[in-house]
């Protein structure tokens, strides 16, 4: 059996979990709710990107990006963010949506799965 790892966990949740050669990277919002749905997009993805470090991975190595939209108004603007940060020739399987996210202020969530390096 293989060992996990839990990053930045509290009683709810883990920011992300590293199990069987694969980084799991929990749901995450912008830090500062007072910008723009492109601000909260750049601010999310580099802490993605810091927490696949931190896990031993990279977004080179990014098998899966989910992405949800408090409104797909916002789909433009969060895919002007989200192509500059992919690896170009490594884009991962995604997702985006439109969903109720937890409070009014929370324009953008991202999950994201990557490989170990």
């Amino acid at each position: 059996m293989s060992d996990i790892t839990y990053i930045d966990t509290n009683h709810r949740r883990s920011r992300a979990v590293v199990a069987g050669g694969t980084v799991y990277i929990a749901g995450h919002t912008g830090q500062d709710r007072t910008k723009d749905a492109a601000g909260q997009a750049k601010d999310i993805l580099a802490a993605i990107e810091a927490l696949l470090e931190q896990a031993g991975s990279g977004k080179d190595r990014l098998l899966n990006v989910t992405i949800m939209l408090a409104c797909m108004d916002d789909f433009n603007a969060v895919n002007e963010v989200y192509d500059q940060w992919i690896v170009a020739g490594k884009a991962p399987a995604r997702c985006c949506s439109e969903v109720k996210l937890a409070f009014p202020d929370i324009l953008v969530e991202v999950t994201a799965i990557a490989q170990l390096r």
